[in-house]
């Protein structure tokens, strides 16, 4: 269709004046390479300038539909980019700590939000070699109970579970009156208890669930808030 809009208002002005409108018409935006590094483009597999879309040029995946889409297409993109490692992310918090600790490039995060789900699932069909999850402790700790959706409408964070990890961990911690997960690590944190290692332990255990005998190594970060590391389990596999 913008082709043809083109057209039509070229041969109309042409018209107008008695010309043909035998033209060569070339659209461009000013910086337009550069601003399009600030786009998802580059993880789209689109290359080189800016997709002129709609009235604003901006498309947010809303629907759940479309951010599953753009996850996939993203790994898509990381596999034929040639990437062994790739970050599923929750957040811009989370893909910042992905970028600072691993030094990853832009076309190898994946902005997963709250459907780890998806990663996990397109990854078992599609491989690559690692997947390190990056997120709140809280978001994280729901994939540590299982589940694959992280929204706090489709999933609560569970302070029973939370003492029970502790408790496999070999620490006695009773979380039942806290208010909130993160209010649960930071007693454990004051107690002593690494309850944030042993999440993201246990968090990767529940992804390799899912990749089940998919080739791919997964280690998980549990950041706060403000982004500070708050817990980690080195890459590893079911094997």
């Amino acid at each position: 269709m913008p082709r043809a809009f083109i057209t039509a208002h070229v041969a109309e002005v042409a018209a107008a004046h008695g010309d043909a409108g035998d033209l060569v018409v070339e659209i461009s935006i000013d910086h337009g390479e550069e601003l399009a590094r600030k786009t998802w483009n580059p993880r789209l597999g689109i290359l080189g300038g800016l997709s002129v879309l709609g009235t604003t040029g901006v498309v947010v995946p809303y629907s759940c539909s479309a951010w599953i889409d753009s996850i996939r297409r993203g790994i898509d993109v990381a596999r034929a980019a040639g990437h062994t490692h790739v970050a599923g992310c929750t957040g811009s918090t989370s893909e910042k700590v992905a970028v600072a600790e691993y030094g990853l490039p832009d076309d190898a995060l994946l902005d997963m939000g709250d459907f780890a789900g998806a990663v996990l699932k397109y990854l078992r069909r599609h491989p690559i070699e690692r997947l390190t999850i990056v997120g709140g402790f809280a978001k994280l700790s729901k994939l540590a109970a299982g589940h694959l959706d992280l929204h706090s409408g489709r999933s609560q964070v569970s302070l029973t579970h939370l003492g029970t990890i502790a408790a496999e961990g070999g620490f006695e911690l009773d979380l039942t009156d806290c208010n909130t997960g993160l209010e649960a690590l930071h007693r454990a944190q004051a107690a002593g208890v690494p309850l944030g290692d042993l999440v993201a332990a246990r968090a990767a255990d529940e992804a390799l669930a899912v990749l089940r005998e998919a080739p791919v190594a997964v280690d998980v970060v549990c950041i706060d808030r403000a982004g500070a590391i708050v817990g980690r389990c080195e890459p590893r596999t079911l094997s």
